[in-house]
C-alpha cells in the first residue's frame, strides 16, 4: 500500500540521503507544500502560537526560565487541548496559491 507524506519544503526533505532511502522504499511519496506557505504547515501555526502567546510577551534571564515558560505553556495548553481547524474554504486556498504562481512567473 502506498503511503503519501505531506511535507514542507526544508531541505533536508531533499537531501540526498532522503532520496536515496525513498528509492530503496517505493510506497513512500513525498508532497511538498508551496514554498512561503507555512500556513499550511501546523507544526508552523504552533510556533507562532507559542511565540505570540507566550515567548514574545516573557522577560527571561536565562535558558532555564525560557524552558519553564515553554513547559508551563504546553501544560496549560495541553490541559483543555483543542485540534486545529482550518476555516478557508479549498476553492480559496487554490486561488491564492495559483495567484501566487503567477506572480512567480512574472520575477526576472
Amino acid at each position: 500500500m502506498a503511503l503519501h507524506l505531506i511535507v514542507d519544503n526544508y531541505a533536508t526533505h531533499k537531501h540526498a540521503e532522503v532520496k536515496d532511502w525513498l528509492a530503496q522504499h517505493p510506497r513512500f511519496h513525498l508532497h511538498f507544500t508551496p514554498t512561503s506557505a507555512s500556513w499550511l504547515n501546523l507544526v508552523e501555526r504552533f510556533f507562532r502560537d507559542i511565540t505570540e502567546e507566550r515567548i514574545r510577551r516573557g522577560v527571561f534571564h536565562s535558558v532555564d526560565d525560557l524552558k519553564t515558560a515553554i513547559q508551563e505553556y504546553l501544560d496549560h495548553r495541553n490541559s483543555n487541548p483543542k485540534p486545529y481547524h482550518w476555516t478557508a474554504k479549498p476553492e480559496t486556498i487554490l486561488a491564492k496559491v495559483d495567484k501566487a504562481k503567477d506572480m512567480l512567473r512574472t520575477l526576472h
